[in-house]
């Protein structure tokens, strides 16, 4: 999809802010671009959506301009979001506002039958430990590593046939509700799950929830996550490179069968991880 370009018109100089928007209406879930092309006498700051703030970043391959990606979560409302550009203008602190709309996307529902104990803990000690876990993996995914590990375009962690989507509704035995936070992919018990891209492991443990997970930062606030795997390969801190292999497929955690859970984050945010990564592909990545 093309860039609409948006010309902010300053009172205070005779230029403008020049910022090209990926696309005014994002579905929930999903992540948007902006693009600010290079203009003598501006620094580019942040953007702020809400209560979070999201950092501005060289674009790769290209440090004439720079860009910043905006998630939205499955639970954000459709509706219009004031996105407050901070920049600097010959050292005075300026903000402009951009508005965009959020819309409903268009998800399926699920069904989902699990062990009972899976779906509503009730052990003093495991609600102890999915708390502690949620709060580890939440510190992590808030940490925004300044620069990018990032240097070719993503690919899958699997070439296999995807089970279940993104963002499903999902009724857990017949009950419990929520949505489906990733895209799934067939893997027979033992299948070698590869990094997307270059990237820090984060973090490699097996939780109640996702079973056995790794974390990858690659840097500038994207996260890839791969959960239900039954063995590991890299360990805490590592460097990895794309295609290098994780560890292993399994059926940890909360799952029906051996299969692989990939996700991702911008800034703490659960997003689409295959928008994201086809986002990323055509608009950041392609050395134009």
């Amino acid at each position: 999809m093309k860039f609409l370009l948006l010309f902010i018109t300053l009172l205070t100089a005779l230029m403008a802010l020049e910022v090209d928007v990926l696309n005014w209406k994002i579905p929930n879930g999903q992540t948007t671009l902006l693009e600010f092309k290079e203009i003598k006498g501006f620094e580019y700051k942040s953007v702020e959506v809400g209560k979070k703030s999201f950092s501005i970043f060289t674009k790769p391959n290209d440090s004439t301009k720079k860009y910043v990606l905006i998630p939205f979560s499955y639970y954000e409302k459709a509706e219009n979001k004031t996105l407050k550009i901070h920049y600097k203008q010959d050292d005075k602190e300026l903000v402009e506002n951009l508005l965009l709309k959020v819309i409903t996307g268009k998800y399926a529902k699920e069904e989902i039958h699990v062990s009972s104990t899976k779906v509503n803990p009730r052990s003093k000690e495991l609600k102890k430990r999915i708390s502690k876990e949620y709060n580890e993996a939440m510190r992590i995914y808030s940490t925004v590593t300044p620069r990018s590990y990032i240097s070719k375009p993503f690919i899958q962690p699997l070439n296999s046939k995807i089970t279940s989507s993104f963002g499903k509704a999902r009724v857990y035995n017949g009950s419990h509700k929520g949505y489906h936070s990733g895209t799934d992919y067939r893997a027979a018990m033992g299948t070698p799950i590869i990094a997307a891209n270059d990237a820090r492991v984060a973090l490699v443990k097996k939780r109640f929830y996702s079973g056995g997970t790794v974390l990858l930062d690659h840097g500038e606030g994207i996260y890839t996550c791969y959960f239900h795997m039954s063995t590991f390969e890299v360990k805490e801190g590592q460097m990895v490179r794309q295609g290098d292999v994780l560890g292993l497929s399994g059926k940890s955690g909360r799952v029906t069968g051996p299969h692989l859970h990939f996700s991702a984050r911008i800034n703490a945010v659960q997003v689409d991880p295959l928008q994201l990564i086809s986002l990323l592909n055509k608009n950041l990545l392609t050395g134009n």
